[in-house]
C-alpha cells in the first residue's frame, strides 16, 4: 500500500526522485520587481512596494488595512502588544498548532490556555471553548477572569488549521459574550474563506505568514490584518520603533520593534499575491486528486469543512493509529516523499506543560492520526 502511495505521487510530480512537502511557485513578475527594487536603492523598510503590497493585501482579503511585519510570529506578537495584552493575562489558544502561535502569546508576556479542536476542522472547537468558559470564568465590570487563577483572559487566538477555516463565526460570538478580544492566526490560510468572508477578517486582527513554505511567499514576512484604522496605525507605528515621522530628528514615543517587512521582500510579496487565484485553483484540483486516489485505497483524506472555502496549504491524510502513522511516515521518507506528521500537543512541552487545559480528546486523537503530503503547486 504504502509504494503504491509513493508511486503515485512520485507520478503526479513528474517523476521527480525527491518531492518536498511544499516549494514555492514563481510564476510571474517576481524577477521584474526585485529588480526594480534593487534599481531604487530602497531595500530595506521604506519603499514603495511595502505600499502596494499593503493595499493589495486588503483588496485582497477585503480588509480596510493592511500591515506588512517581518514575519507572521511577528505579525502575531505585535498584534497582542496593540490590543494592550501582556503580564498577569490570559489568552486562550488551541495545543494543535505549530508553536510559533503559543510563543508569539509568550513573547507578550501572557499566559496561554488551551482548548480543544474539532476534528472536522482540526482547528479551535467553539464547544470546548464555550464550556471552559462557563466552567472556569467570571465575569467582573464588564471583564472576564478566570476563577482559578484570577487573571483576565484577554483574548481568544484560533488558528486555520492547513488552510482549512475554523467554525470562526461561532468563536466570534463565543468572544463577544465574554468580551474577549478575537485574533485569528490564519498564517496558513490566505485565500481561504468561511461562510464567504476571508479568514483573518472575523475579530479585531488576523495575522498572515508568508514563509518560504506557504502558498505566496515574500521569503519572509508576515501582515496583520484590521478594520480598525486607529489599531492599524499603532501597528505601524510601534514596527518601524515608534518613530516620530520627521525629516531629520529622531523621536520615539513609545517602546517600539524593528519588525517591518523590508521592501525587497514586500516585491517579492506583491508579485507573488498578483498569482494566489491560480495557485490555490491548482491546489483544489491537486486536492481533488489526492481525494480520489486515497478514498479507492482506503484512506480518508482531510477534505474543507462545511461553509468553508479552503486554500488546501497542506493536504492531509488520516491513518489508523501512530503505528500505521510512524510506518508510512518512514517509508515515504525513506523512499524521497517528504510526508510530516502533525505538530506534537503544545501542552505537552516542556515550556508549557503546566498550563491550565480542557479535555483535550479531538486533538490526541489527530495527534497520533494525521500526516500531511507533498502539496506544492504542480
Amino acid at each position: 500500500m504504502f509504494k503504491e502511495v509513493v508511486d503515485f505521487i512520485r507520478e503526479i510530480n513528474h517523476g521527480r526522485a525527491n518531492i518536498p512537502l511544499h516549494e514555492p511557485k514563481f510564476a510571474g513578475n517576481e524577477k521584474k520587481y526585485l529588480n526594480d527594487c534593487i534599481d531604487s536603492g530602497f531595500v530595506s523598510s521604506v519603499g514603495e512596494y511595502v505600499t502596494k503590497f499593503e493595499i493589495e493585501l486588503a483588496n485582497y482579503t477585503g480588509a480596510k488595512r493592511a500591515v506588512v511585519i517581518v514575519n507572521g510570529t511577528e505579525a502575531l506578537h505585535l498584534a497582542l502588544v496593540v490590543l494592550s495584552i501582556g503580564l498577569g493575562d490570559e489568552v486562550i489558544t488551541q495545543p494543535l498548532t505549530f508553536i510559533a502561535t503559543v510563543n508569539a502569546i509568550t513573547y507578550s508576556g501572557a499566559t496561554p490556555v488551551f482548548v480543544d479542536v474539532d476534528k472536522t476542522t482540526m482547528g479551535m472547537s467553539p464547544s470546548s471553548l464555550h464550556k471552559f468558559l462557563i466552567d472556569n470564568s467570571e465575569m467582573k465590570n464588564g471583564k472576564c477572569y478566570n476563577k482559578t487563577t484570577g487573571r483576565q483572559i484577554k483574548a481568544c487566538i484560533p488558528m486555520h488549521t492547513f488552510g482549512h477555516p475554523s467554525r470562526i463565526d461561532e468563536i466570534a460570538e463565543i468572544c463577544n459574550i465574554y468580551k474577549i478580544a478575537l485574533i485569528e492566526d490564519a498564517a496558513e490560510s490566505i485565500g481561504s474563506k468561511y461562510k464567504g468572508i476571508s479568514t483573518g477578517r472575523f475579530g479585531v486582527m488576523g495575522t498572515l505568514s508568508f514563509n518560504g513554505n506557504k502558498i505566496i511567499t515574500s521569503g519572509g514576512g508576515g501582515a496583520i490584518l484590521t478594520d480598525n484604522e486607529e489599531l492599524a496605525d499603532k501597528a505601524k507605528h510601534l514596527s518601524t520603533q515608534a518613530k516620530i515621522p520627521h525629516t531629520w530628528e529622531y523621536n520615539h514615543d513609545h517602546i517600539g520593534f524593528n519588525f517591518r517587512m523590508p521592501n525587497i521582500n514586500a516585491a517579492l510579496g506583491l508579485a507573488q499575491l498578483e498569482n494566489i487565484d491560480n495557485f490555490i485553483s491548482d491546489k483544489r484540483k491537486l486536492a481533488l486528486i489526492y481525494k480520489t486516489f486515497f478514498e479507492e485505497k482506503g484512506i480518508e483524506f482531510f477534505e474543507e469543512p462545511t461553509d468553508a472555502f479552503s486554500n488546501y496549504w497542506l493536504n492531509a491524510i488520516i491513518l489508523k493509529d501512530r503505528n500505521e502513522r510512524d510506518s508510512f511516515l518512514k517509508y515515504t521518507n525513506e523512499n524521497g516523499i517528504m510526508t510530516r506528521p502533525i505538530w506534537n500537543l503544545i501542552n505537552k512541552t516542556t515550556m508549557f506543560a503546566s498550563n491550565q487545559c480542557t479535555s483535550l480528546l479531538n486533538a490526541e486523537w489527530l495527534e497520533d492520526k494525521v500526516v500531511n503530503i507533498p502539496s506544492s503547486v504542480i
